[in-house]
């Protein structure tokens, strides 16, 4: 049987949007990227892209206490994230800033820069337009996705997991003096949640429609089949 444009077109995978919400340390990012590569699509960080903003505030001695110098200075940096799940990649101003974004510095101050409108429109956006021009479709990760920046999502999971589960995954996460004792982690995951749940504009929180995972007891292949099961039947219509 020949196979024509056509024929193809029909029986190739529609293109699918996947958002994956949560809270740090319920395995997110290493849950949507393995979902991303067993099932073909792009993979966007969304955090990365807040840590990179960040960043770019601190290196270039911006307030980030001060929300209208922040708001005046978000469109500046050009940002770019490769979607390719199996190397995810992150640049501001044509620097790699994979590994620079994950450091303290930064992570203690994400919450402040990312809770401002100007920086949240200016992301969204961004992301928006990246999950629009994924050809296979992508799975999208962060705190506000389902909620907000792709509200029409065909599918929307919201992993979840207990403070201890979560504290003892991110300090697993954490090298040399970065590594902090676990009850610590727990303090600085809680105080986290607390800013990113309160802010006034998109919030952490599970879309009325998201599939509650709770990853505590779960391995992460067990996560990760759990989510491509659901974004499979979603595809063929189950």
């Amino acid at each position: 049987m020949s196979v024509t444009v056509e024929t193809a077109a029909r029986t190739a995978p529609a293109a699918v949007i996947v958002a994956i919400d949560g809270p740090a340390g319920t395995g997110k990012s290493s849950t949507s990227k393995s979902v991303a590569a067993k099932l073909g699509l792009g993979y966007l960080d969304t955090g990365a892209q807040y840590r990179a903003i960040t960043w770019w505030m601190v290196n270039n001695g911006i307030d980030i206490e001060d929300a209208v110098a922040v708001a005046d200075a978000a469109a500046k940096p050009v940002i770019v994230s490769g979607t390719d799940p199996a190397a995810p990649t992150i640049t501001v101003d044509g620097t790699d800033v994979a590994g620079p974004i994950r450091t303290q510095e930064v992570t203690s101050r994400v919450s402040a820069v990312s809770a401002v409108p100007e920086v949240r429109a200016r992301i969204t956006e961004l992301q928006r337009t990246i999950a629009a021009e994924a050809p296979r479709g992508i799975v999208v990760e962060g705190r506000d996705i389902g909620t907000t920046v792709l509200p029409d999502a065909d599918v929307k999971i919201f992993l979840t997991a207990s403070a201890e589960a979560r504290a003892a995954r991110r300090n697993g996460e954490l090298k040399g003096k970065e590594a902090a004792d676990l009850a610590a982690t727990q303090a600085a995951l809680a105080k986290r949640d607390a800013l990113d749940s309160g802010r006034k504009t998109s919030p952490l929180a599970k879309a009325d429609d998201a599939i509650e995972v709770d990853t505590t007891e779960l391995t992460l292949d067990q996560v990760i089949e759990c989510v491509v099961t659901l974004v499979e039947e979603k595809r063929t219509g189950v």
